[in-house]
């Protein structure tokens, strides 16, 4: 992502602090999280603003003017003490007010809040939107990107368009050469196919953005709550950023907006079109979520957006870590099915139509290769919240399978267990559902995010 301000005002960092505006003759602003001083011509040193935040001054044992042109020091009047106003913002109340306000509203509001010190954070795809919700706000805005440097030609040509269309000049945050260099030297250009995404990310993304937003006291995005099952669901319109630190320093020093956490995808594609405004043309062939071209492909009509980032990952994988601090934090056992150690939760998935496998069983049923039945077996825990979701869809299609030739089957693979699952039966989180065809020995592992009980069945049929 990169940074831009547009055309109606330019910026510029002096010491710590963003000046509001600079003549024409003076030098650009730096970029997001650089900081050089701007050379002044003649300015007399009385004249130079140091510092916008606002402070009273109570002078100490004030005196009338004194006619002396020099005066002992022993008689000169202590310092005057400086006393700050510190503005807390309850920002978790200002979130409730604003939860039924429009995106423009929203937009307007943090414009108006942090001026020149806050940043769009523009990806390339539908969350141009936020840049025309700012352009109708009639405020100056910046804008910046993460230039990965794997985004599709696509995107780039895209990135021109826009800051054409709005006048603008996107800052661009580039990862470091030196990781990227150890990384692809050490491990190759594709590893993220065999070991997972994140080690990539954090190279390429996480620590741009990091760097970007330590020029910044707050930033935009265009998390929605419907974007990503599991892992956005409760992103709210404005918040402290748990995760990233601001121009200040330290935990509280940003604040993260979120225009659109109430938004639907629907909403924002008929704002665009509405609008007229600009759109990466890989839409037009199929993608909905846009990122890395390694990572990205297009999508079915009946797919989640986000089923096209990482495919060959777990459902309840698919963020890069730009937005980890918007995780539910709950028991860390239910975190994307990642513990390892054993609940006192009732099982689930209770049905007479359903068999429960023991760690033989389905090794025995791994093994075989002339089956004389296929099977579908869940892998779960049962303290696991997406393996709760799933558990009426799971007990119908066992119901509707009945009688078919089909077996239905369960397996619990949390504990003692998820090691071998890992290892021999393609579990990267809980659930993961294969299906074991009748003349192969290879199970095949549903690759959808959706569990309802006809985009099983359409999973099983494909297969029978």
């Amino acid at each position: 992502m990169a940074l831009a301000s547009s055309s109606s005002s330019a910026s510029a960092i002096t010491g710590s602090s963003f000046s509001r505006s600079i003549s024409a003759s003076e030098p650009k602003a730096p970029q997001i999280g650089s900081v050089r001083l701007l050379s002044r011509p003649n300015v007399p040193a009385s004249s130079v603003n140091y510092s916008q935040r606002r402070c009273s001054i109570e002078p100490l044992h004030a005196e009338p003017k004194r006619n002396d042109s020099v005066a002992p020091l022993a008689a000169a009047s202590a310092p005057p003490e400086v006393v700050e106003e510190v503005e807390v913002e309850d920002y978790e109340g200002l979130a409730k007010g604003l939860e039924n306000a429009s995106p423009l509203e929203i937009m307007d509001k943090a414009l108006e809040k942090f001026g020149n010190d806050i940043a769009i954070a523009f990806s390339g795809a539908e969350d141009v939107a936020l840049i025309e919700y700012a352009h109708l706000t009639g405020r100056p805005f910046r804008v910046f990107s993460l230039d990965t440097g794997r985004l599709n030609p696509e995107t780039y040509k895209f990135f021109d368009e826009v800051e054409k269309h709005y006048g603008i000049h996107i800052e661009y945050m580039f990862p470091d050469a030196v990781e990227v260099q150890a990384l692809v030297r050490s491990k190759g250009l594709f590893s993220f196919y065999e070991d997972g995404h994140q080690e990539c990310c954090r190279v390429r993304k996480v620590r741009p953005l990091r760097r970007a937003l330590k020029g910044l006291r707050a930033w935009i995005t265009g998390q929605r709550k419907d974007q990503s099952p599991g892992t956005r669901s409760e992103v709210p319109v404005v918040q402290v950023d748990p995760v990233f630190e601001g121009l200040d320093g330290g935990i509280g020093s940003l604040v993260k907006w979120n225009p659109f956490a109430n938004v639907g995808s629907k909403d924002i594609w008929d704002f665009l079109r509405s609008m007229n405004v600009p759109v990466n043309t890989l839409h037009s062939q199929g993608y909905v979520s846009i990122g890395c071209e390694p990572c990205t492909r297009p999508v079915l009509p009946w797919q989640h957006e986000r089923e096209g980032r990482w495919w060959w990952e777990d459902a309840k994988a698919k963020e890069c870590g730009l937005h980890k601090g918007n995780l539910k934090q709950e028991d860390p056992a239910q975190l994307n099915g990642n513990a390892n150690g054993i609940s006192t939760d009732a099982d689930i998935f209770e049905s007479q139509n359903l068999v429960s496998l023991t760690r033989g069983g389905i090794e025995n049923l791994a093994r075989l290769e002339g089956r004389k039945e296929p099977w579908i077996v869940v892998l779960y825990a049962p303290w696991c919240r997406f393996c709760q979701a799933m558990e009426g869809s799971y007990v119908e299609l066992a119901e509707k399978l009945a009688g078919t030739g089909v077996k239905v089957g369960k397996f619990r693979a949390d504990g003692d267990e998820k090691e071998f699952a890992q290892q021999e039966l393609q579990l990267g989180s809980f659930p993961t559902i294969l299906f074991f065809p009748k003349h192969s020995s290879r199970p095949i592992k549903y690759p959808s995010e959706k569990r309802d009980v006809d985009s099983l069945m359409a999973f099983v049929n494909a297969f029978r």
